[in-house]
């Protein structure tokens, strides 16, 4: 099916024509045609068929005529479709013989002498009249008028390449036709002129420019133009026809910015600039300073004999100082001209600039670099339409439309590594003073985080003063921080390449941005982003998402989302422009909801700890743990964003939120022998403590406090601690802390080698707890009662004991409180000589553990397992057993406990051989 505007509208399909209904339905059809393949809005096709006073019902006939023009051209496998706010023809642009005669047009500028003449004679050919004919209204004229401009153009250029071969006299005719229809266009009577001049008749050539000089003067009051006076002196002085020099064939355009000087690592994401070679596009994206455009030029000029066709660049502006992102027709004009068209030959509207751009790059092996672009839909009509060329494109957005619409291949580009990072600073440098002053450029290549752009501003400043040395730059790195990547320039500043960033962001985002340089630890979660935020969790997700597109955070696959270290601080430093007040309630609602979360994730792992009564209300959207495994997988998650957030609490002195904290992470840390975490965080926990006017709060701080001191083998201490905790609970007569406290210092008893004294406490804490009738609380103490009967030999008691412990656990249904149980059976089983029946109850106290995640006593139960086995004489299991106790007894951080089991297996602790 071929579509016709150079003279009457039609439609054809081969060599019958097809039925497009009345003058202002084949007006939409060409109205939708001279921007063939993009969407015309409703309003913009209204007003081309009808002008500024439309019928009360041209919506309703617009659709009639759209309705059957569908009809015709689906038959020749084209067809009208609706999108978003208009209609666009999907029909191949060869097609159309307007877009036929641009190409061939363009192709003849671009092209040899000897080509252009065929291209042109092709092009204007395709001319049956004047274009859109039989269209009335005042669009139709203003395009028949443009169109029209552009055939002259053409026959211009026809006529100039066929006088440059000396063939005037086929001009003639012609020439005189067209000087008779357009008696004062200067070019055409120049080029009559030559043509008679060409052919011998100088005099006739004469006497046409006196009656053209007189007409103007006449009618214009104007002389004749300098190119036509000069042709008029060649006449008279009989020298050889000549012109005005033709105008040069285009060069290739080469327009790429030179490559970067030191270039350094980038070698996967080189690779996938390889691998994507055919793709239509690849879209590099990430933050501002991060080296797109640096990954970009490199790739390119590596492989430059892949474009013979040349090279076409374009920086879009899209964040920079003056907030101006380049038009879209801007960008496709510059290409325009690249590719040799004229301005009378450019047509009008960006459609049409498109089209015809993609059009001249359909068979070219070209490359286009789309550099810093603000977003997808300033990049659309820069797209070519053919496979034949690659285009690269670089921005701070994820371009997702991009993707999505385009199937653009998507880089995302992070930090330099830090050895790449050290190569960068290196070369810039100079190895000598790299090498000299090894220790300061890691500094620098540490603290710079691995932003291209901040080691170019480091370097730079080191080349500008000439006193300065790598030593004092690092120095004012760490005291500056961001400040010291800061000048004037705004294209040498990170702060400033940074703010082009904020600044396209709306203000919602932008205060989202700012309170993120305020959360706990490396990353955060979605709920805590919109508790920190005070948001919806929808509205906040949405505000992430911007932040993620604009490259100022990541995600990570469990939607946690962290920012590079400089971004980080950036985030910070702008945090500080917001209202104290603000900021304050921010971090507030933050430590309340890691407060309020880790409290009920405790509750899940440890149901029989007593309750935390709270003088707050607990924040809404404080998730709900099915069991065990979700509640240990959060703190796993969030561990270090907990610990943070414990500090901003203790800097701010809410000491009641520090406490709770400390509390809430005690199972945890156990659970997975956090032990220095766990006692840092009591030691913070004892600080806020001398505050809260509560006995019971303050002696279990120091119970704790003293338990993480024993953990570590800080024993001393841990009898400090724990003896000021009896000592505050006896005070107060608090016979539940006291119970505890007598607890506590059993097991530090135990830890020292002093099972009689262990009994003694152990026993006292029994006591109490039968008193208080908590049955969970009374199991507790009768096994560890059964433990220590067990360290001093008295079996009978011990077994006793553990029983009746076990029989309380199995009616609370208490999971940890059997597997202890289990655990210290098997030991006293096992001192008894009764070694089979140890070992069913320490497999019964694996089985447990197992499942309620406690890995640290998972290893020790491994461990007696093993023994076991060797006192069975069963050495193979005995090693298996201890091999894995070795691995979680290094998972764990415990090195004694790992080195004393590998001496066993006669193993070096060093060389990790565990099968």
């Amino acid at each position: 099916m071929e579509l016709r505007l150079l003279g009457g509208v039609a439609l054809y399909s081969g060599d019958q024509p097809e039925d497009t209904g009345s003058g202002r339905q084949r007006c939409v059809l060409a109205a939708l045609a001279l921007d063939a393949g993009q969407v015309v809005p409703t309003d913009r096709l209204v007003d081309r068929v009808w002008g500024a006073t439309p019928p009360p019902r041209a919506r309703a006939t617009l659709q009639s005529y759209l309705s059957r023009l569908r009809r015709t051209l689906r038959g020749g496998g084209s067809d009208i479709v609706h999108r978003t706010g208009g209609y666009v023809l999907e029909m191949a642009l060869e097609a159309i013989d307007l877009h036929r005669f641009r190409v061939l047009a363009a192709r003849a500028r671009g092209g040899t002498r000897r080509d252009s003449v065929p291209l042109l004679r092709e092009a204007l050919e395709l001319w049956r009249g004047d274009a859109l004919t039989g269209l009335d209204g005042h669009w139709a004229a203003g395009e028949r008028d443009r169109l029209h401009q552009e055939r002259t153009t053409a026959e211009n250029e026809l006529a100039d390449a066929l006088l440059e071969e000396g063939r005037g006299e086929e001009l003639v005719a012609g020439l005189g036709a067209r000087v008779a229809a357009a008696p004062l266009d200067e070019r055409t009577m120049r080029l009559y002129l030559r043509s008679l001049q060409q052919t011998g008749r100088v005099a006739e050539a004469l006497t046409h420019y006196q009656d053209f000089r007189r007409r103007l003067v006449e009618e214009l009051g104007i002389e004749p133009g300098a190119a036509l006076q000069e042709a008029h002196q060649r006449l008279l002085c009989g020298a050889p026809e000549a012109d005005a020099p033709a105008a040069p064939r285009l060069p290739v355009p080469r327009q790429l910015p030179a490559p970067p000087r030191h270039f350094a690592g980038r070698h996967p994401e080189l690779d996938r600039l390889d691998a994507a070679f055919d793709a239509t596009a690849v879209a590099i994206a990430g933050a501002g300073g991060i080296g797109k455009t640096w990954l970009a030029l490199h790739w390119a000029h590596r492989h430059l004999d892949r474009f013979p066709d040349g090279q076409l660049y374009v920086d879009l502006r899209g964040f920079s100082p003056d907030e101006s992102p380049m038009e879209p027709g801007v960008a496709v004009r510059g290409f325009l001209d690249a590719l040799g068209v004229t301005a009378t030959a450019t047509p009008q509207g960006l459609h049409a600039q498109a089209a015809l751009f993609r059009s001249l790059v359909q068979d070219k092996e070209l490359l286009l670099i789309l550099d810093n672009a603000a977003d997808s839909a300033q990049l659309t009509h820069l797209l070519p339409g053919g496979p034949g060329c690659t285009v690269l494109i670089t921005s701070r957005d994820q371009l997702q439309g991009l993707v999505v619409e385009h199937e653009v291949h998507h880089v995302r580009l992070e930090a330099l590594s830090d050895e790449e990072a050290g190569a960068v600073l290196e070369a810039r440098l100079g190895t000598p003073r790299a090498v000299g002053e090894a220790a300061a450029v890691r500094e620098i290549v540490r603290m710079c985080g691995g932003f291209p752009l901040a080691l170019s501003i480091v370097a730079s400043q080191l080349h500008t003063r000439p006193s300065a040395n790598v030593a004092a730059m690092a120095a004012e790195l760490r005291e500056a921080g961001l400040d010291a990547l800061d000048a004037p320039d705004p294209t040498a500043s990170l702060p400033a390449a940074l703010s082009w960033s904020r600044k396209r962001l709306t203000t919602g985002q932008a205060r989202v941005f700012a309170l993120l340089g305020l959360m706990a630890g490396p990353d955060i979660s979605l709920p805590a982003a919109a508790r920190l935020t005070g948001l919806p969790v929808r509205r906040a997700h949405s505000e992430l998402r911007a932040l993620e597109h604009a490259s100022l955070i990541t995600p990570d696959s469990a939607g946690r989302y962290s920012m590079h270290d400089l971004l980080f601080r950036y985030a910070m430093d702008t945090a500080d422009e917001l209202p104290p007040a603000e900021t304050e309630a921010a971090l507030r609602r933050l430590v309340d909801f890691y407060a309020a979360t880790a409290y009920a994730a405790d509750r899940v792992l440890s149901p029989h700890r007593p309750q935390v009564t709270t003088e707050r209300t607990i924040p809404v959207g404080v998730p709900e743990f099915p069991g065990t495994a979700e509640a240990l997988c959060w703190f796993e998650r969030e561990h270090r964003c907990l610990l943070a957030a414990q500090q901003v609490a203790g800097a701010r002195q809410w000491h009641r939120s520090v406490w709770e904290l400390a509390w809430s992470m005690d199972t945890f840390h156990a659970r997975r022998a956090h032990r220095h975490e766990d006692l840092d965080s009591w030691r913070t926990a004892l600080v806020s403590a001398e505050h809260l006017p509560d006995p019971d709060l303050q002696a279990t701080t120091h119970r704790l406090a003293g338990t993480a001191h024993a953990d570590l083998g800080l024993h001393d201490e841990a009898v400090h601690h724990l003896g000021l905790a009896l000592a505050i609970a006896e005070k107060s007569e608090d016979e539940t802390s006291q119970a505890r406290a007598h607890a506590a210092l059993a097991w530090v008893r135990g830890q020292r080698g002093q099972p009689a004294e262990a009994l003694g406490h152990a026993l006292g804490a029994l006591r109490l707890q039968e008193r208080l009738g908590n049955p969970v609380w009374i199991a507790d103490a009768a096994n560890t009662v059964g433990w220590y009967y067990a360290k001093v030999g008295d079996h009978n008691r011990a077994r006793k004991h553990c029983l009746s412990a076990l029989g309380r656990y199995r009616g609370a249904n208490e999971l940890d409180g059997e597997a202890a149980t289990h655990d210290s059976l098997g030991y006293l089983e096992s001192q008894a000589g009764h070694l089979q029946l140890a070992l069913e109850h320490y497999r019964k106290a694996l089985s447990l553990r197992r499942e309620t995640g406690d890995v640290v006593r998972e290893a020790s139960t491994l461990e007696r397992i093993g023994d076991t086995h060797a006192a069975l004489d069963d050495y193979g299991s005995a090693r298996r057993n201890w091999r894995l106790a070795v691995a979680l007894y290094r998972a764990q951080g415990s090195d004694h406990e790992a080195a004393v089991l590998l001496a066993r297996l006669g193993e070096e602790p060093g060389l990790g051989k565990l099968g």
